[in-house]
């Protein structure tokens, strides 16, 4: 039978931004945090590089947000640019009072005996500025707010917790707008429960999972910005999605990114004869930001017809590889690969979600008591590119943002009553879920092939026309039998598919990350692309 539950705060997602705000929130509050797999399975997690943030002394907030501008192409919202760096500072002192073990730099001394703390420089920076621990950082970080969140009475962890979709006023006929909570399936009991709450955070991540290859985890379907777009916030730049230049490439071998700092630190990119190639793309050659290390890489495979390049920082000390980029180390001799000796061989694979659902300065979605922050939410920073490691900085500003913003709206906002059970009269076992993965399969394989790295307006045209045929289908199964997490997420990647296509369609121009044949030119003025809901509750 399926239950009720009340709490403060209800948090949607159990990664970086989720625990950050979680744990910035007072201890009075009642907080639940859902995580639809095991707590460690966001992409949080795997995250390699670290921090981006102005700490030393020879770094200032113009150039990071100079840096910052410039990667997004002309389309980065500068106020959020500015609001971010301004407060890295305080967001990685955040940290370090957490416990965040990062690396320190036994080079530099401090006058009271302590050590520095190591900065790395990563692609598009014209700094070191990257706080790391080690070649771990994701793991890192989310042990020590895992731990942190664990010591706190107030915070309920519930794994295997899995959002259907938000409840709000309009969908209920009720006066006003606000988010009262969602329906959650418990993969436990297979019942669809109602969770009630003053405040609703949507941490979910992004949706790189849209496409075959992708160096996010399983859960990385979109499922915030699905269900936001359902309660009725508008979306942003969701054309915009990055590829990360190297992923390994092993048959064996999921899902796994070599971190952008090798090449901080001197890796070279060559083709399968040892050849060097980025210098004929662009000067800054490894260290240009991710769009055109990904498009040259594409470009030079397609154009040799080879399955993959080869980073190699065999040329480096033995001892500083292993020190500096242990996981890499290991991970690529479990496959057969000394790093300290031979290339890697890499591949593009869809990253990061640049776009999201808009957000205000404070995490404030479009519905009242909704928010949106991490990779789910457009803020404006990223533009039309990220650059490397202000994605977790972002993650850790906004929802200390958002925590502030509902401390002070607390004494506005009652909990919600009598919401209604999740209706699951109508619907039945199901004994077609072939349909499911074949649907899977077919939205992702599409959306590589015509939504990809390189775009033209046929492949947009074919892309539009099956991702509708898909949702067509997925709401008809949706609609007959019951709810299951790969139901859920087909259902949320299919929508945010359509958003990214709708969204491609419409930029008429190159910029960033979004390069089309059919319109090879910038703009001379660069606008965000924003996609309205028709009407709330659809």
């Amino acid at each position: 039978m399926s239950q009720h539950y009340q709490h403060d705060v209800l948090v949607i997602g159990s990664g970086a931004a989720g625990l950050t705000l979680a744990l910035t929130l007072p201890e009075h509050l009642r907080i639940a945090v859902l995580s639809k797999g095991n707590l460690a399975n966001g992409s949080t997690y795997w995250a390699q590089g670290g921090v981006a943030a102005v700490l030393d002394d020879m770094d200032t907030v113009e150039s990071h947000v100079e840096d910052t501008l410039n990667a997004g192409a002309g389309l980065c919202r500068e106020d959020a640019v500015r609001f971010t760096v301004e407060h890295s500072r305080e967001a990685i002192q955040w940290l370090i009072d957490q416990g965040v073990p990062f690396t320190r730099d036994d080079q530099t001394a401090r006058e009271d005996g302590g050590f520095e703390f190591h900065l790395t420089r990563e692609g598009g920076h014209s700094h070191r500025r990257i706080i790391h621990a080690a070649d771990a950082t994701g793991a890192a970080i989310f042990k020590t707010l895992l731990e942190q969140a664990k010591r706190r009475a107030n915070i309920e962890m519930l794994e295997q917790h899995v959002a259907v979709d938000l409840i709000t006023a309009r969908k209920l006929d009720l006066a006003g707008e606000r988010c009262l909570g969602a329906y959650v399936l418990n993969r436990a009991s297979g019942e669809v429960d109602t969770y009630g709450a003053r405040f609703v955070i949507l941490a979910t991540g992004g949706a790189a999972k849209v496409y075959l290859y992708t160096s996010n985890p399983d859960g990385a379907c979109g499922d915030g910005i699905a269900m936001a777009w359902r309660a009725g916030c508008r979306v942003g730049n969701l054309e915009f999605n990055q590829f990360h230049p190297t992923c390994l490439y092993h048959p064996k071998a999921k899902s796994f990114l070599v971190t952008e700092a090798l090449r901080g630190e001197g890796a070279l990119l060559k083709l399968p004869g040892g050849e060097r190639f980025m210098q004929r793309f662009d000067a800054r050659a490894e260290l240009a930001p991710r769009d055109i290390v990904a498009r040259a890489i594409d470009h030079e495979m397609k154009r040799l017809g080879v399955d993959c390049v080869y980073l190699d920082i065999s040329h480096k000390p033995a001892d500083f590889i292993k020190a500096h980029f242990p996981t890499v180390y290991e991970r690529c001799l479990d496959f057969g690969i000394d790093i300290t000796r031979e290339p890697i061989p890499v591949v593009p694979a869809a990253h990061y979600t640049c776009g999201g659902v808009v957000v205000e300065q404070n995490g404030q979605t479009d519905v009242p008591g909704l928010y949106a922050v991490g990779e789910t939410s457009f803020t404006g920073l990223h533009g039309a590119n990220r650059m490397a490691s202000n994605s977790l900085l972002e993650c850790f500003v906004y929802a200390r943002a958002a925590a502030a913003d509902i401390i002070q709206k607390l004494g506005e906002v009652s909990a919600p009553s009598n919401l209604p059970t999740w209706d699951a009269s109508q619907v039945t076992d199901s004994d077609e879920d072939v349909i499911i993965a074949h649907n899977w399969d077919e939205l992702r394989r599409f959306m590589w092939d015509y939504v990809g790295i390189v775009r033209t307006n046929k492949r947009l045209q074919r892309a539009e026309h099956r991702v509708r045929l898909l949702l067509d289908e997925i709401h008809e199964f949706y609609s007959n039998y019951k709810v299951s997490r790969d139901l859920i997420e087909l259902r949320n990647l299919a929508q945010v598919a359509e958003l990214m296509i709708r969204s491609a369609m419409q930029r008429k121009e190159s910029r960033g990350l979004h390069y089309t044949l059919d319109y090879p030119q910038q703009l001379p003025e660069a606008k965000d692309t924003i996609l309205q809901p028709p009407t709330y509750g659809d």
